[in-house]
This record gives structure tokens, sequence and C-alpha cells, in this order.
């Protein structure tokens, strides 16, 4: 006899789910939804920055993986994460590299520790095991960092905080000539002298932020890097795709300086959320007697101020002396190595970092003994 289904009693959808995508462009609308609400912060978060860094990073990678938590039907959290093969386990870490200022997962208002502990079990169990999983560069402030660490170790995974960069930024004034009166007397006579000595040999300089525009920006912005200080690209075609992808956001602001129709210098920033990202900056050697990245900044700095009226400019990366002429203050960007105690590599790393902690104080002790003969540890 066969039991009609409908005297059968529904099996209860569960409460939490995990999905996986392989990238961002598989993403459900949904998940997508969520990406885009914490990218009002920096478009670092959006799903557009994390499609750009697959199709131009890792084009092709096994290892790119998305996971999605859902409560109850709804996404509670989106972690985009990069695995690497090892013989015995497997190494995850967060979806990015050298070009990623700032890593979070997209979290929902109201998901717990609790929650997102199940979408960290699922990440230690993928493919048959993590060993460890690193996540960086966070924010310490804010709540991200400090749920994150408890998720993890509700999952089961050891942490460790490490320091990854110093954060300069300014909370940036009303006016331009607030901002500048605030500014060293030398930045200020620098900014003038230099931006004079262009003016009187006609340079041009510009701010594109149209996509119609951008393909020429593009061409000037390689053309000075070319002949900058710093080494090629690794990922060519990185940069290309943040331009386009600014300039579809709205957030694409391109300076260039052109001297005797030649582009010198260019500065890609990013306005996006009341904040200002200096992203990336170069000038051609050959004119560094004009200080003409001294004086880009300066009109972008201006421009970002009056026209855009942002409320932050965020410098991104390092401590580099130049940055505390032109910003206000300081915050730092930390890392989180989490390791799996239900694999053997984990714990077996675990267990060297933790010698290594232990260690450190008598080592700086011995160590400084020893450039102290009197004293003794």
């Amino acid at each position: 006899m066969i039991t009609p289904a409908f005297l059968h009693p529904a099996r209860p959808m569960p409460s939490h789910q995990i999905e996986t995508y392989t990238g961002a462009a598989a993403l459900p609308a949904d998940a997508r939804a969520l990406l885009a609400y914490h990218a009002r912060q920096t478009l670092q978060f959006s799903a557009a920055w994390f499609a750009n860094l697959e199709a131009t990073v890792f084009p092709g990678h096994p290892g790119v993986c998305h996971f999605v938590l859902r409560t109850e039907g709804k996404v509670a959290a989106v972690l985009p994460l990069l695995v690497t093969p090892g013989r015995i386990s497997h190494r995850a870490q967060a979806l990015g590299n050298y070009y990623t200022c700032l890593y979070e997962p997209a979290l929902a208002d109201d998901v717990d520790a609790t929650q997102l502990g199940l979408l960290f079990k699922a990440v230690r169990r993928y493919k048959g095991g993590i060993s460890t999983l690193t996540l960086a560069p966070m924010r310490l402030e804010g709540r991200a960092f400090t749920l994150v660490e408890q998720a993890l170790a509700a999952a089961g995974f050891k942490t460790e905080r490490y320091f990854c960069f110093g954060n300069w930024h300014l909370q940036a004034p009303p006016t331009w000539a607030a901002y500048l009166a605030g500014r060293e007397g030398k930045l200020r006579s620098t900014i003038k002298r230099m931006a004079q000595k262009l003016a009187a040999e006609q340079a041009q300089i510009e701010i594109l932020t149209e996509p119609a525009d951008l393909e020429r920006g593009i061409a000037a912005y390689h053309a000075v890097y070319a002949k900058s200080w710093k080494v090629p690209e690794p990922s060519a075609d990185f940069m290309p795709g943040l331009m386009r992808l600014c300039a579809a956001a709205g957030a694409l602001r391109l300076g260039l300086v052109w001297l005797h129709g030649q582009p010198i210098a260019a500065q890609l920033w990013m306005v996006h959320g009341g904040r200002a990202e200096v992203y990336k900056l170069a000038y051609d050697e050959a004119f560094k007697g004009y200080s003409p990245g001294t004086v880009l900044t300066a009109r972008l700095m201006q421009h970002v101020i009056e026209h855009d009226k942002v409320a932050e400019v965020d410098y991104l990366i390092g401590d580099d002396a130049y940055k505390t002429s032109w910003m206000s203050h300081r915050r730092e960007r930390w890392g989180l190595v989490a390791y799996n105690q239900r694999s053997l590599t984990g714990m077996v790393l675990w267990q060297g970092t933790r010698m290594k902690s232990f260690a450190k104080p008598w080592v700086q002790r011995v160590r400084s003994a020893a450039s102290n003969p009197g004293h003794t540890p």
C-alpha cells in the first residue's frame, strides 16, 4: 500500500546551509547583494573587485571558492577564499594578494559568532581538510575582526593575530583652504613652486572620471608607469580591469599630468562611500625635478575635498614617510592565522607557533645581555 504523500510529515528545512561557488560571477543574486551592501565602505569588498581579481590574477585557478552561509534561507555571510592543495592537507587564505589593501567577509547585520562558526566548520572540512586559514589584511576596529576570531574558535581553530602594515588616513576638512592650512610649510611651498613651474611650461593636469575617457587614460597610465621606478606589474591586466570597474561604479579619479604632449605623472584614486582611496601613483623619473607627483596629489586632494565632499582620504598600505605630510592619523591592519586542531598539520604548526611565542622573551633577554655584558638575563 502506498501512503499518499500529503500524509507524510514535511521534512524540516535545515536552519543553516553552506553553499560554495567557484567564482564571483557564479554567486546567486542575494549573495551578490550582501557583497554590495558590504561594499558601501570600499569597492574592495564588491563582487566586481573579486571578479576582476579572479580574471586577471587567478585565471582558471581551481582553488577560488566563495563560501555562502544561509540562515533560515537568508544569506548571512559570504567568504571569498583561495585554497592551495598540499600533499597531506590544504591551506586556505583570503581571496587576495598584493593588490588587496583591505579584506573582510561580507556579514549580515544580525549574524553572530555561533552561526558564523558553522561556515568556518565547513571551511575546515573542505576537500578533505584545511590545515591553516589566513585572513588578511583586516581592520582591528569594527565588528568583523572580533566576530571572525570568535567564530574561528567556535569552529575548532586556534588563532594568532599578526601585524600587516600601518595605514595613514585623513579626516577630511570641509575646504581645500582648511586642509592646506594644516599642512607643513615645506609641503605648501613645494606645491606652490612646482605648480607654477609646470604652468610656466604649459603643463596640463586632468582628472578623468568618465568611461568615455578611460581607454586613453589607461594608455597614459601605462606610459608613465613604464618610465617610473616601479617594477612591472605581475598581473598586467589587473589595473586596467580595476579602472574599468571604477569607471562603471562612478568611483574613477584618474589624475594625469601632461607636459609637452606626453604624460609624466599618473595616479589612480577611488572615490566611493564618502571615502577616497589613493590606490596607485607613478611619475616619469626624467621629470622628477618638476615634482609632478606632489602637484598631482595636491590637485586630486583638492578635487575630492571640494567636489566629492569626502569624509576620509585613505593612503592604504604602508608607513612611507611622505604620507605623514599629507595625512592626519595612523591606524593598523592586522591578520589572523587559524590552525585546524583536527588536522595533524594544523596542530603541529600551532604548537610550533606557541613554542616561538614562549621562546621569544627569552631570546630577547639573551640578546640584550649579549649587547650589555654587565647585565645578566
